[in-house]
């Protein structure tokens, strides 16, 4: 067991490792075998305040320092990662029951993350913008928000938690962030630890590893923090964003998904089989972008149906730690009940199994379903786990109203042979992402990342990030003399 797990698993605040004074604790569990990572002592309502003040303090000078001088810390800190890779592999696969192909996507990811967050510092600009009024000079500042809350969620947390954490201290803030309970390690001190090794300032950063059982809403609540970036589902996204509007606070929220990957009927079949089974089936399927939904066009459904069945009849399901696995088991029993339950009711409904995977503890096999009821309620959430719903339709009208009958709009993807008539697919479906001729599951660090309807609020990456971590500031000078009428 990685030495991550016992020396950090504490509490980071200001600048000091220390343990929560709470009355219990949180049991960090591999996923896998059920073995005990760490037993880390929650953090109180005190200690998430001691938090928020330690990065209001420390961010008043940080807002000072020369965006270049801010810039090293995240050269070092990507120098961080690269030395540890194997460690944090190791932890990956630990705490998240993350396969060795998981781990390497989410450590390429959260590199490539950094780097853009290098050059961050030095992207927000001053506008000087003209005025009706002679002698008016109006200046128009971009400056850091203040304090950042920062909410991971447990599928990738090293690489969510980074997405909004790096960014933010590269733009001036301050952050405290509060990592998942299930992956407390790898969402939140690890991040800690590495930017205490790159030399980021005492305070800047502050983990804390709590529960809402022991905090209520005090971590969204506090008068410090100006934003609060939370990523994970739906429900609970509502209730931060109904929090944060009452504290007039902003939030960015990054949710769940039911993204659909569709066949067209001129689409490359086995491209198109091995893009559905790695969109649909990647990380256990416990990604917001994975394409719950695979649409098929009637007439090439017998030819996908067979390739796409034998392909997941392929897929290795077991030890995360052994290279050759793919499905790994999903995060907690709760997570593998749910997923047994997904299925069970899709057969009660009338649907057909044509591959009926079993759960053991928490490795769930995955499942292919098709000939779910049009109108079953399974067909509009998010299913967080190995399990397809095969889908066909006729014509691209029909897919694309099937498509759109969801409460939710964060990804999908269209495989065809003619691009052009994959991007006027694209455009008529409500996402804030879509593929043509490729997976659902895709980020980058330019590229604004979000969702429409339930999927989320706001953008990250590139210059989206900058609009989500500062804020605009106007300062007019008059050079001449103002009239006043009284």
């Amino acid at each position: 067991m990685s030495s991550y797990f016992t020396d950090l698993a504490q509490q980071y605040i200001d600048g000091e490792w220390r343990p929560g004074t709470g009355s219990w604790e949180i049991i960090d569990f591999n996923p896998y075998d059920g073995e005990k990572l760490a037993a880390i002592t929650i953090a109180t309502v005190e200690e998430v305040d001691q938090a928020y003040r330690a990065a209001e303090r420390a961010q008043k000078e940080w807002a000072k320092v020369n965006a270049y001088a801010r810039r090293a810390v995240f050269e070092k800190a990507l120098r961080v990662i690269e030395e540890h890779e194997q460690e944090i592999t190791e932890v990956i696969i630990a705490e998240l029951g993350g396969t060795h192909l998981k781990a390497g996507f989410e450590l390429h990811l959260a590199k490539e993350f950094l780097r853009e967050s290098v050059q961050l510092a030095l992207r927000p600009e001053g506008r000087i913008i003209p005025s009706p009024t002679d002698g008016k000079e109006n200046r128009l500042y971009r400056v850091p928000v203040g304090v950042v809350g920062v909410i991971s969620p447990f599928n990738f947390p090293f690489l969510l938690s980074l997405k909004s954490v790096a960014p933010a201290l590269a733009l001036g803030n301050g952050v405290v962030l509060k990592p998942h309970q299930n992956t407390p390690i790898t969402g939140g001190s690890l991040v800690a630890k590495i930017f205490e090794e790159a030399g980021l300032p005492g305070g800047l950063l502050n983990v804390v590893i709590t529960d809402i059982a022991e905090i209520g809403d005090a971590f969204i609540e506090h008068p410090v923090p100006k934003l609060i970036s939370f990523t994970g589902s739906d429900k609970v996204g509502r209730h931060v964003a109904t929090v944060c509007a009452s504290h007039f606070k902003r939030s960015i929220l990054e949710l769940g998904g039911n993204s659909a990957l569709v066949v067209l009927d001129d689409a490359d079949v086995d491209y198109a089989v091995d893009a559905a089974v790695f969109s649909r089936y990647v990380h256990q399927g416990q990604v917001c972008m994975a394409a719950n939904r695979v649409l098929v066009d009637r007439s090439i459904q017998a030819e996908f149906t067979e390739k796409f069945v034998a392909k997941v009849k392929t897929l290795k399901v077991g030890d995360p730690r052994d290279p050759q696995t793919v499905i790994g088991p999903v995060i907690n029993s709760s997570q593998a009940d749910s997923l047994s339950a997904v299925v069970e009711q899709a057969i009660a409904e009338g649907a057909t199994a044509l591959v009926h995977g079993t759960t053991t503890d928490n490795l769930v096999e995955p499942s292919v379903l098709t000939d779910v009821p049009a109108d079953s309620a399974l067909l509009q959430q998010e299913v967080f786990g190995p399990v397809a719903f095969l889908i066909p339709f006729d014509g691209e009208e029909e897919a694309v109203r099937i498509v759109n009958d969801t409460p939710y709009g964060l990804s999908g993807a269209v495989h065809t042979g003619d691009i052009e008539r994959g991007v006027n697919f694209a455009k008529q479906i409500d996402t804030g992402m879509f593929h043509v001729n490729d997976g659902t599951v895709h980020d980058e660090p330019l590229v604004p990342f979000g969702g429409e309807k339930h999927s989320g609020i706001g953008r990250l990456n590139g210059e989206t990030t900058v609009d989500a971590f500062t804020t605009q500031k106007w300062i007019s000078v008059q050079h001449g003399r103002s009239f006043f009428p009284f």
